[in-house]
């Protein structure tokens, strides 16, 4: 077992704070300094510096986090393997989980839920960003397993198919475009709220515009929004046209408040993957819960 020592350490080394360590451990920020201390007593060397407001690895503390990592890892297999030979071997285990916005408002709460109920000693965390962000999060060891929708390969990561979704064109039923239907040169003079850069949603808009020879720069975006929500109810509250998942505004298709506007032409669908860390694939935990995930969405591996 890692000591509290070494626990709080990699803590602070992951998010450069003493401060933000203490919330974690509910310890005060002396205390969490204290444990510092003990641990640069012990290995005779400076683990931290300091820069006034900020703090930093020295060499020593880069290498004694990155073997703590290693060690963090061989300790998840021991439990894993130790609970296969007994399963009443039950450890307090920790699963960070990242999803894309549409993922993790949209897709994960049933899974989750379900999970819980059966794996009542893990205690899941989940990150809810765009698709950049996770990815980034994953590669920082922040999180163990992560869902995204466009993604940049890296030799680093490994990458399994989860689902698809469709992103339509969109308006409030107030607006003038709900009776309408677009052509591709249309979408060149109506004005547009889009997510921001990073989000899964606009990089899948993006590619399909591409294939149809236009440019994001070619088109009149209006605002700019950071989350799946934000951009739905602005588009609740204003009469422009914007692009959204199915899966994320199906109830307010079905009341009405939403209209669905089509674009002759333009067929945009976004691919949703697992993502871990290369070496990582045997995490059972993880695996566990991709299966539950796939079995909840009857999708086979």
């Amino acid at each position: 077992m890692l000591s509290l020592q070494h626990q709080v350490f990699m803590e602070v080394a992951r998010v450069l704070s003493f401060t933000r360590a203490s919330q974690t451990f509910y310890l005060s920020q002396s205390a969490i300094s204290k444990h510092i201390k003990a641990l640069e007593n012990f290995y005779k060397t400076g683990l931290f510096e300091r820069h006034g407001t900020s703090i930093s690895l020295t060499q020593a503390g880069q290498l004694l986090y990155k073997k703590l990592l290693e060690a963090s890892q061989l300790q998840s297999e021991l439990h894993q393997a130790m609970h296969q030979v007994n399963e009443h071997f039950q450890p307090p285990t920790k699963l960070a989980i990242g999803g894309s916005t549409t993922i993790s408002l949209y897709v994960l709460p049933p899974v989750l839920s379900a999970y819980l109920r059966q794996h009542p000693s893990i205690q899941i965390n989940v990150l809810n960003s765009n698709s950049a962000n996770i990815q980034k999060a994953l590669l920082d060891h922040n999180i163990d397993v992560g869902i995204v929708e466009s993604i940049t390969r890296t030799n680093t990561l490994t990458y399994s198919s989860f689902m698809t979704d469709e992103v339509v064109a969109v308006c409030s039923v107030k607006s003038p475009l709900r009776t309408r239907t677009l052509t591709i040169t249309d979408l060149l003079q109506i004005p547009l709220a889009l997510r921001e850069n990073g989000s899964g949603t606009l990089a899948a808009l993006e590619g399909a515009l591409q294939d149809q020879q236009i440019r994001l720069a070619d088109l009149k975006v209006l605002i700019r929004l950071g989350g799946t929500e934000a951009l739905k109810n602005f588009v609740l509250a204003d009469t422009c046209l914007s692009f959204l998942p199915r899966l994320a505004i199906r109830n307010e298709l079905a009341a009405g408040t939403l209209v669905e506007v089509p674009v002759e032409g333009l067929n945009v669908q976004r691919h949703f993957y697992f993502i871990q860390r290369m070496g990582t694939e045997n995490n059972e935990w993880v695996n566990n819960f991709i299966r539950a995930t796939r079995r909840h969405y009857s999708i086979l591996e």
